[in-house]
């Protein structure tokens, strides 16, 4: 089987190399008969070798022509290239204008407000992290000492009641949220029938809900109240939203009941804040019936 291989192989060298003699032949001859005018017919020779004029003509347009598709080829390539470059551009732009105008729209808002809230001096700042689990609920803003920032000034947004600086730092300062259950908030049933007070506090794995504690089971206090600062102790200014009752629970084995409270921040939606640096609203003389937060510990839920 490879002797017939070996043997197949010599036969095609053989033939190309007498075809090329043909070949070179039929040129010398032809040239020979243009040198010395030789009366041959030009019929014969060009017949003889259109076969061939013809085949190279063709590769050689087949050639031009597959040159000419493939640099159309890489032409449309980087056209299309160019132009998935510009989309990206343009979309990157798109969503650029559309965060400018959502930026524009709250700080338009954040900023009427600091207007319309004019026995507070206030200072608007970003929030620029944001600390939630079992144990805390915090965010960080983008002010600190430099900027004036102080512990226990209240942190609002035009929707409602944020909470209160607890950390300060040179350039940033830390806000103990009042969905945190350490947080503790003078708190008051808007409706002048009712005029409940209670202490508001967040609820432990709960992140969107807080708790109105140390209600009388016997006070006027019903689902869709809303409830305010009630400006006792100092550290919150009075009449501040914080939010509606959803929910009122009578505590198991005691004269107290629990009211809960969706507050007004959706504060999984808020990128700015303001914080009150200053206050001119005059602080509610103290009552005895508010019971501060310790008192609230063991009570059943």
């Amino acid at each position: 089987m490879r002797r017939r291989v070996r043997v197949d192989a010599s036969n095609r060298r053989t033939i190309i190399l007498w075809v090329a003699v043909f070949i070179v032949g039929l040129l010398a001859f032809t040239t020979v008969k243009g040198k010395y005018d030789l009366k041959i017919s030009e019929n014969v020779v060009n017949t003889i070798l259109s076969p061939f004029q013809s085949a190279i003509t063709s590769i050689s347009n087949v050639t031009k022509k597959i040159g000419v598709i493939s640099w159309e080829m890489v032409t449309v390539y980087e056209q299309n290239k160019m132009l998935r470059s510009e989309v990206e551009q343009l979309r990157q732009r798109d969503v650029n204008v559309n965060e400018i105008m959502a930026e524009n729209t709250r700080l338009t808002n954040i900023l009427n407000y600091k207007n319309a809230v004019k026995q507070f001096d206030t200072a608007v700042a970003k929030i620029i992290s944001y600390d939630s689990s079992n144990l805390t609920n915090s965010i960080t803003i983008n002010l600190g000492a430099k900027d004036g920032m102080q512990k226990n000034m209240p942190v609002i947004t035009p929707q409602g009641l944020v909470g209160t600086i607890v950390a300060v730092y040179e350039h940033s300062a830390k806000v103990q949220l009042i969905l945190d259950p350490r947080s503790a908030v003078g708190a008051i049933i808007q409706r002048p029938e009712s005029r409940v007070i209670g202490i508001m506090q967040g609820s432990v794995g709960v992140q969107t809900l807080a708790k109105m504690l140390n209600i009388p089971r016997d006070a006027d206090v019903v689902v869709g109240d809303n409830v305010l600062t009630s400006g006792y102790g100092g550290l919150y200014p009075k009449g501040i939203v914080i939010g509606e009752v959803v929910e009122v629970t009578n505590e198991a084995g005691g004269l107290l009941k629990y009211a809960t409270v969706k507050t007004a921040v959706d504060f999984y939606r808020i990128e700015e804040v303001l914080v009150i640096v200053n206050s001119r609203e005059t602080a509610p003389a103290p009552l005895n019936a508010v019971i501060p937060p310790s008192a609230n510990k063991g009570v059943a839920k």
